[in-house]
């Protein structure tokens, strides 16, 4: 898979935001928050919902790696 989410779930650590909160007020949805989990594609809509309660911009949660790699 081109896209990591490693950084995403490293600045929810660090701002303490914990996947029971995402799903409890409806951020993402589950499936959405297992794609990430298994760095699969995923809607700029997550992404943006992700960045809003985060108050970042998506490279801070995403990284292109080439395949390959």
């Amino acid at each position: 898979m081109p896209m990591k989410y490693d950084k995403l779930f490293a600045l929810m650590k660090e701002k303490g935001l914990t996947t029971y909160r995402i799903r409890k007020e409806k951020i993402i949805s589950e499936g959405t928050l297992q794609k990430l989990r298994e760095n699969k594609p995923v809607t700029t809509d997550s992404i943006a919902a992700l960045c809003e309660v985060l108050c970042c911009q998506p490279g801070d949660i995403m990284e292109y790696v080439p395949e390959g790699q």
